[in-house]
């Protein structure tokens, strides 16, 4: 299942259009709070999926009956550029886990790239629900990388992959080799670069949150 918030107006749109925006990237807190903004809203439409329990609240007044969630989810993020969506996850899912990995592009003479992960810090995942969050999603390789071997790893009741763009050839490759996940994100571009780059995506996430790489 694929998600895409835009295809329905709502202030997201507007969060994402200034993450795309060249003036207003140059805002570098203005830019990380976006992302978190976006990842508030993505965090309270993955809510409506999860499971919940009836529950009394005993008010000053009386009692009153509501639904409670049953449990939290365990936050995963691909960092760095991911950080800053995946505070946003943590203002909602306050008492949530969290998961932390590193994944680089190795890219060769010839234009080729390999993935290699370099990093990774994770609670026990067994029968847990898996948010893993990354704001862009170009071709979806290191991606699908990192969650297979999660998934070999652990044995994950529920996936679900948070973005903020996406490629179409990246989602297709998403889907093709992670057809239990379900996929929530902002936007999906058409175009990817010879160099992987979404077109017309906002650039680097991670050099605009955090300051240019060497």
């Amino acid at each position: 299942m694929i998600t895409i918030l835009t295809k329905e107006n709502s202030i997201a749109n507007h969060f994402l259009a200034e993450l795309r925006d060249v003036r207003i990237q140059v805002d570098r807190m203005r830019f990380r709070r976006n992302l978190e903004r976006l990842g508030e809203i993505m965090a309270y439409e993955i809510s409506k999926s999860l499971a919940y329990k009836l529950s009394e609240v005993e008010t000053p007044l009386g009692v009153a009956n509501t639904h409670l969630i049953m449990e939290q989810p365990v936050i995963g993020t691909i960092i760095r550029a991911g950080l800053p969506f995946h505070q946003g996850f943590l203002n909602y899912f306050d008492r949530a886990d969290s998961a932390f990995i590193a994944a680089f592009r190795h890219t060769k003479k010839s234009g080729e790239f390999e993935i290699h992960k370099k990093y990774q810090n994770t609670p026990n995942l067994d029968d847990k629900v898996l948010i893993i969050v990354d704001p862009m999603l170009a071709t979806g390789r290191s991606l699908v990388l990192c969650c297979k071997e999660l998934l070999s790893e652990y044995t994950i009741r529920e996936l679900h992959i948070a973005t903020v763009i996406a490629s179409e050839e990246g989602l297709q490759h998403v889907k093709a080799f992670l057809p239990e996940a379900q996929i929530w994100v902002g936007d999906v571009d058409n175009e990817l670069t010879s160099k992987s780059y979404i077109v017309p995506g906002l650039g680097d996430a991670g050099d605009l949150a955090f300051g240019n790489k060497e």
